[in-house]
């Protein structure tokens, strides 16, 4: 088993490279990027020189020179063929570097980890709400299936995966933030956050927390409620359950002590994807309630054409996501005593 987990690791590296010089090769080539933002600025410029006569049209339909466009080409890397440009900047990226924002000039680093704590708080809560819930209430409805319990519980599910999490919540925004006014319309503390007392802090990052953890949660649960609940249904009408209860054994030890761990099997193979989900999280939950976590700054980087900002979210969100693969093998290593990795 170590001499998989190994060879795994050592795929991480070319798997890597093969992701990030796919959306390097796309990001200069796609419209929009920082030479062309300047450019754009400085068509909007008014003219300060000469007059609104017509011969003036040319200059301002190119503001700038061909020396000048030349410099900000060899600026920003784009002087250089786009191979040569990637191997340099993942040559950066190895020491640490992940560049400087186009947009804002500020490290990249520096933007990401400013918004790392607050994703990772809304992305662990989540995790640990949805497992907690989605296991438990998956067995009660596997046991209990085609009860009142079991329908109810299913048209709740169901209508929480047809609206997605964004949309409930702009609605709680409106009834309990709006019109109630029981909950704050965003961020995620007061304004006079520092003011309060060891205590009211923690209270009040709960307030402000609970309607986007909602959000992300009713957004998350129903597939791992429902794949929890036909997994360990298929276990229990399987033949090594029904012999164990013929044979006189509780239904209730049957169900925790033989069914339930092969129905954790399917759930341990998802934990470790949702190791990059923790971080990325969802730019639209983030964006209604004003948070700004590691979503929100990636949908603005691909908007602004940040490409260095991009590149930054894509080295941490492949990494995490390969690494929370093999995370997932030895998750079903453990629950699987039958997977041997060879």
């Amino acid at each position: 088993m170590t001499a998989y987990f190994i060879r795994r690791l050592l795929l991480i590296i070319p798997t890597f490279i093969g992701i990030t010089i796919m959306v390097f090769i796309v990001t200069r080539f796609v419209p929009g990027g920082p030479i062309e933002r300047i450019i754009a600025q400085a068509q909007q410029m008014p003219s300060i020189q000469g007059g609104a006569g017509a011969g003036a049209a040319p200059e301002q339909n190119q503001p700038l020179s061909e020396e000048q466009i030349n410099e900000l080409k060899k600026y920003y890397g784009f002087d250089k063929p786009v191979l040569a440009s990637y191997f340099q900047w993942l040559g950066k990226v190895l020491t640490g570097d992940l560049g400087t924002s186009t947009r804002y000039y500020d490290p990249v680093w520096d933007m990401i980890k400013g918004r790392i704590p607050i994703s990772l708080f809304f992305g662990i809560l989540t995790l640990v709400l949805v497992y907690s819930i989605c296991i438990p209430l998956g067995i009660t409805k596997a046991i209990r299936h085609k009860s009142n319990f079991d329908n109810l519980s299913s048209f709740v599910v169901f209508a929480g995966y047809a609206i997605p999490g964004w949309v409930v919540g702009v609605f709680m925004l409106v009834i309990f933030a709006s019109h109630w006014e029981i909950f704050p319309l965003g961020d995620l503390v007061s304004d006079d956050f520092e003011d309060f007392s060891f205590f009211g802090k923690h209270i009040d990052v709960i307030w402000h927390a609970f309607l986007p953890l909602l959000a992300y949660v009713i957004g998350s649960f129903t597939v791992m409620t429902f794949l929890m609940k036909n997994t360990l249904m298929d276990n229990l009408a399987s033949d090594y359950v029904r012999t164990a209860i013929a044979k006189g054994l509780p239904f209730r030890q049957a169900v925790f002590k033989h069914a339930l761990r092969n129905s954790l099997i399917p759930i341990a193979t998802s934990f470790g994807n949702n190791i990059s989900i923790i971080l990325t999280g969802s730019f639209l939950i983030e964006k209604v309630f004003n948070i700004n976590g590691m979503g929100l700054l990636g949908y603005e980087a691909v908007v602004d054409r940040d490409y260095p900002v991009v590149m930054g979210i894509l080295v941490i969100s492949s990494l995490l996501f390969m690494i929370g693969n093999i995370l997932s093998d030895i998750c079903v290593a453990l629950v699987d005593p039958r997977v041997k990795f060879e």
